[in-house]
């Protein structure tokens, strides 16, 4: 399951007419309120509609402001030291991913459970317990950054005191963000998500480039500054939609269940409990796996960080290829997963068996989960067998001879390979976190533990024999087997039934011939023309490269009619309507 999106100081830069089976799906339930609980249950078909869009807009989106952004950070990497990189995107960013994880991620899975009753004065109110919560993480993890780590040299790396302070109060920053992201989220609003924080990222950015080339003695001043500013942003954008947006025509057109500002406070309802225990029980229960869950997604940092098996100057390269190599998981699959996960626990009802729910709803998330893990594998194979041939020229137009030399290119290779893991992961638990019980969840953190104990193990030891490769391929080793835990549970879940969602994972076998042909071509051709033979030298290499990714997009074309077709009816056509 891709990690929630780092804010690194230099991000890289997110069928015939589809049925859901004979019958079509009818029954909705019609929004209403009552005693303050809302019932929200939409039909599965609008729930579709609303999660692609919502899902192919924030691909659009990011891909257009990161493309300002990635510029921004090729230029501004020729005026850094590969140490001050090493601080900033492995040791500040790993704290505040650490803090806003630990104290939110729990509570988001909770709260977007899908229950068709939800009572959003006791959700807001679970919600604001994040802020306290992230106060005492954050406190924590600062004294532990500031005194039980090693300190970088002052002199190649100043103001680092100064620097954890900041990044640990942008945390606290923006979970004051988080029961306005909640709302928006599971409400589907199409664009707020993404716009606020194309503009956080994009502000962030500019204000670094700026210092970094007007005041560049000024060290992680700069990284603090421009990491108070994006948070800052990101919550302002929400706050200032919402207050907006409440009380509007439109949002009583839509029954929104708060009706002003004040509502998004913590509210006392007398005789009530505070929160919804249900929903608190189950944010424990996520708590203690997402705990987990951060070491296996943040396990590499952790092991630098912890145990300074690489030095500062290298994790800085590490981490920008590590950044470069995950555009696609950025920009596709995260939005991807976060948004058929608020659909599949929308449609499913968690903790049922498949007898036991609405058939139409099942064979429509069979369909969708089938086509949406086709979709995602072939992603991955083209960016595995492009990836592999024009690794060391993407790093060298980016960074430099800093980037292509030494290591660089070897680590986007394996990157390369990474992502194929990445995406089929991401849609599996997806689906499968979307529909286990709190039972089922309690079980899964047992294999979590072991597996984090596993994984760490492994990246201490491979990264002992290959260097910072090793860290890449134990992440391959961790995430094949969450994928082989959640395919596992995604076909008990549909054995008793007619579907059987997870021959999505078999491309056809023409395809797969032409993918092999063209990952041998390219190779050849990296060899003859890259990188050291001049520029006309790598346009050759280039188109050799799209001739090859031409015959393979064909080839899909052709054989995957179907995906081809659930793509241009539930993401394309989006683009061609007006969003709302």
């Amino acid at each position: 399951m891709p990690k929630p999106e780092e804010q690194s100081a230099l991000p890289a830069g997110s069928v015939p007419a589809f049925r859901p089976g004979a019958e079509a799906v009818s029954a909705a339930l019609t929004p209403s309120r009552r005693d303050g609980a809302i019932c929200c249950r939409r039909e599965p078909m609008d729930v579709l509609g609303q999660t692609t869009r919502l899902a192919s807009s924030s691909a659009l989106l990011q891909v257009l402001f990161r493309a300002v952004t990635f510029g921004l950070n090729a230029f501004t990497l020729r005026y850094l030291s590969r140490e001050l990189l090493g601080v900033v995107n492995v040791r500040l960013t790993l704290l505040y991913s650490t803090v806003v994880f630990l104290a939110r991620e729990a509570f988001r899975r909770a709260c977007l459970s899908g229950s068709t009753k939800q009572n959003w004065t006791k959700t807001i109110n679970l919600l604001w317990l994040t802020v306290p919560l992230g106060v005492v993480w954050s406190i924590f993890l600062g004294l532990v950054w500031l005194h039980l780590l090693e300190v970088p040299d002052p002199s190649v790396v100043p103001h680092y005191q100064a620097g954890v302070v900041a990044f640990g109060l942008s945390a606290i920053i923006e979970l004051l963000g988080e029961p306005f992201w909640v709302l928006a989220q599971a409400h589907l609003f199409v664009r707020l998500k993404v716009i606020a924080e194309s503009l956080s990222v994009v502000s962030k950015c500019i204000l670094t480039v700026i210092l970094v080339v007007l005041y560049p003695q000024w060290g992680l001043y700069i990284f603090s500054l421009a990491q108070l500013l994006y948070v800052s942003v990101l919550v302002m954008c929400y706050v200032i939609y919402f207050m907006m947006f409440l009380g509007s025509p439109e949002a009583t057109k839509k029954s929104f269940p708060v009706a002003r500002m004040k509502a998004l406070l913590p509210n006392w309802v007398e005789d009530e409990t505070f929160v919804n225990w249900k929903e608190a029980r189950l944010t424990w229960s996520f708590f203690k796996q997402s705990f987990l869950k951060q070491i296996l997604t943040e396990g590499e940092r952790y092991v630098m960080t912890f145990l300074n098996v690489l030095n500062f100057g290298d994790q800085g390269v590490y981490d920008i290829v590590n950044n470069l190599g995950s555009l696609v998981a950025r920009f596709i699959f995260l939005p991807i997963e976060e948004s058929f996960y608020v659909f599949f626990a929308k449609v499913l009802e968690r903790g049922k068996n498949v007898k036991d729910q609405k058939q139409d709803d099942v064979a429509m998330a069979a369909n969708v989960l089938e086509l949406l893990l086709k979709l995602v594998l072939l992603i991955g194979l083209t960016i595995t067998v492009f990836g592999f041939a024009y690794s060391q020229l993407a790093l060298d137009i980016y960074g430099g001879s800093m980037l292509s030399s030494g290591t660089g290119p070897d680590l986007l290779r394996c990157y390369s390979l990474y992502v194929l893991f990445l995406a089929v992961n991401g849609v599996t638990e997806c689906f499968t976190f979307a529909l286990m019980c709190k039972e089922e969840v309690d079980r899964y953190n047992f294999v979590m533990l072991a597996l984090s104990f596993t994984f760490l193990c492994i990246s201490y030891f491979l990264t002992h024999w290959h260097g910072s490769v090793g860290f890449i391929l134990a992440n391959c080793f961790n995430m094949g087997i969450r994928i082989a835990h959640s395919t596992h549970y995604i076909y008990d879940y549909f054995k008793e039934s007619t579907y059987r969602p997870l021959a999505g994972l078999l491309p056809s076998p023409v395809l797969l011939l032409v993918y092999i042909i063209s990952g041998v071509i390219t190779g050849f051709s990296e060899v003859m023309f890259c990188c050291d033979k001049g520029w006309m030298a790598r346009l050759a290499h280039i188109s050799v490269g799209a001739l090859c990714f031409a015959a393979t997009v064909i080839t899909m074309f052709c054989t995957e009619t179907k995906l081809v077709h659930f793509v241009r009816s539930q993401f394309l056509s989006r683009y061609m309507k007006k969003g709302t």
